[in-house]
């Protein structure tokens, strides 16, 4: 081998390398600012705890079982999102039973993306350099960063399948493509949208039209029997979040109705100020170069569209796992869009996506000093000696006692077949209260009520069923009297 390609070869190798570092690095430091965000009980029942009791359940003979915090129903989460992939971590959970392994289970995967766009990246641009470059722009870019530090999610799970699912798609490999769809897929009923929309790209922008839209026809398909079989089955009727939209139709079908008999209904919903907001916020980091590739970044606009005709809190926020059927596609339609210029204008568009994302996240990333980092992020009153007294009240309750809690403390409560939310008692022996925690749920999502809190710790409190056993900085621990 000639010197000139063994160096050539050693560069490939080190770039290659560099993007493993940075996905390690990346990983670290994520799982530290997690870590010491759950000790310091910045994650709550809701979602964190939701999720750790579907694991916990499942690892105990009881398959996605949950407690409703709204009703206090014992039910099967299928019942409200159809994401069975929560199942596959109940074997984590046996060998490493902690919230935590759930948080590493979703930053580890959210890293793993960076890897089918470096193979993108130097496919399509022909450049290791270039390639890594928009590897580490994945990482770096504020929004990846987030869904990973957010609650578990299992939707954020499909950001790292959907970039290997177009991986092995856009190098004709259908067997490992239908493999992570279907992993996708488990991960959320909308996501089959996202699907059905690659088939769309695959069949018009590859010229693949019979296997593009039996892709469509499969996504379409398994959101169907999502929202119209499966949710009806384990909640006795329709979906709840169908309330999102009611503006809008109030139901798929409904939506589409409107957008066919009312389409300035679905445009103005479309196109409030916090919508446009959403998208400058998500588009400027990647500078909008995934224009450049415009069929590919269209394979977003089903989940982007149900975010913006949504009027619950958070579908327009890119912290929140939303943007979960959106990220991997503008990244893989940036790989593909700079393909189109010239080998120096691919690295200096690859370049500038790295500094805006850099810029971005310093400004606004999860980490501490940033203008949204976890230091201003959820916080607590009080000090350490506060957070202290949290976790005695914690350790106060027995491991599988059925417990009723406000939100924060629930995080820490969840692994439990029984688990209640403030103000539903249900079959709880145990209470522990936050009094400065005022967040109440509600069918769908919650609302602070401080008078609600405050009615129930008094109806606790005067109840001769109940025992007080612990109060401490406005914190209450109570255990049900056993007569």
């Amino acid at each position: 081998m000639r010197p000139e390609s063994v160096a050539g070869l050693a560069r490939d190798r080190a770039w290659a390398l560099t993007v493993w570092a940075a996905m390690l690095g990346w990983a670290i430091a994520l799982f530290v600012i997690v870590r010491d965000r759950h000790a310091d009980f910045r994650y709550a029942r809701y979602d964190l705890g939701n999720m750790v009791q579907a694991v916990w359940n499942t690892a105990h003979g009881r398959p996605l079982e949950v407690t409703n915090g709204y009703t206090g129903e014992q039910m099967v989460r299928l019942g409200g999102h159809v994401d069975p992939i929560l199942a596959v971590l109940a074997p984590l959970w046996i060998a490493v039973p902690s919230p935590l392994t759930l948080e590493a289970v979703q930053i580890v995967a959210v890293a793993l993306g960076a890897l089918p766009l470096f193979w993108l990246g130097r496919r399509h641009l022909g450049s290791e350099r270039t390639a890594a470059l928009l590897a580490v722009a994945y990482l770096a870019y504020p929004w990846t960063a987030w869904t990973a530090v957010d609650a578990f999610h299992p939707v954020t799970l499909a950001i790292p399948l959907f970039l290997f699912c177009f991986w092995f798609l856009d190098t004709d490999r259908f067997v490992p493509f239908a493999f992570c769809a279907v992993l996708a897929a488990s991960t959320g009923e909308l996501m089959g949208l996202v699907i059905a929309a690659l088939g769309i790209w695959y069949a018009l922008g590859r010229g693949r039209r019979r296997t593009g839209l039996a892709i469509t026809a499969a996504g379409v398909g398994w959101t169907l029997f999502a929202l119209y079989v499966i949710v009806p089955a384990f909640s006795g009727g329709a979906s709840v979040f169908y309330g999102a939209f009611q503006e809008v139709g109030g139901s798929p079908w409904g939506v589409v109705r409107t957008a066919v008999t009312d389409p300035v209904t679905i445009l103005s919903a479309v196109s409030r100020g916090d919508g446009l907001l959403y998208l400058f916020l998500l588009s400027a980091p990647l500078a909008g170069a995934f224009l450049l590739a415009p069929g590919l970044a269209a394979v977003a606009l089903p989940q982007l569209a149900v975010n913006l005709l949504a009027e619950g809190p958070g579908t327009t926020d890119p912290h929140e796992h939303y943007v979960a059927g959106i990220l991997p596609f503008f990244f893989a339609a940036v790989a593909i869009g700079l393909a189109r210029l010239s080998p120096q204008g691919r690295v200096r568009g690859a370049a500038l996506v790295l500094a805006l994302s850099l810029a971005a996240t310093i400004a606004v990333g999860p980490w501490p000093g940033s203008l949204l980092g976890t230091a201003n992020w959820n916080p607590l009153p009080g000090s350490p000696e506060y957070i202290r007294a949290l976790d005695r009240a914690v350790e106060l309750v027995p491991d599988g006692a059925p417990v009723t809690t406000t939100n924060r403390v629930g995080s820490h409560l969840a692994a439990r077949r029984h688990f209640y939310a403030v103000p539903v008692v249900g079959r709880a022996e145990w209470v522990v209260i936050e009094s400065s925690d005022t967040w109440i749920p509600q069918a769908v999502t919650g609302l602070s009520d401080p008078g609600a809190l405050r009615a129930f710790q008094i109806k606790i409190e005067r109840s001769p069923e109940w025992r007080k056993v612990f109060e401490e900085s406005g914190i209450l621990v109570f255990r049900k009297v056993r007569t």
